[in-house]
């Protein structure tokens, strides 16, 4: 079985889907480093883990906005969160032994 290495041109729906997220000042400059990272690498594994390290430097996430607020500040205060746990000395412990030998 003949096996050839690939070209980079091969790898082009690979450095198209990886480029999408970016921002797109930044699509340009990182198809011409993947290329460039690409040339001699022998097969698709091995070109997708270093695009992988490539497109980390061009990626920047935007800020998440919720940083710094408080959690559930525009909710209601819960009876759940609120009340004591259930337990032995409640009238609810026993209902389901209770309703076990119900006729139904």
């Amino acid at each position: 079985m003949a096996t050839s290495t690939p070209n980079v041109s091969d790898f082009d729906p690979l450095i198209s889907r990886l480029a999408a997220p970016l921002e797109p000042g930044d699509r340009a400059a990182f198809r011409a480093a993947a290329e460039s990272a690409l040339v001699g690498c022998s097969g698709e594994g091995i070109a997708y883990r270093t695009l992988r390290d490539v497109w980390r430097t061009f990626f920047h996430p935007s800020p998440d906005p919720r940083i710094g607020q408080t959690r559930h500040l525009d909710r209601r205060p819960s009876k759940l969160i609120a009340a004591p746990p259930l337990g032995e000395d409640s009238a609810r412990c026993g209902e389901r032994a209770r309703n076990a030998f119900r006729a139904g």
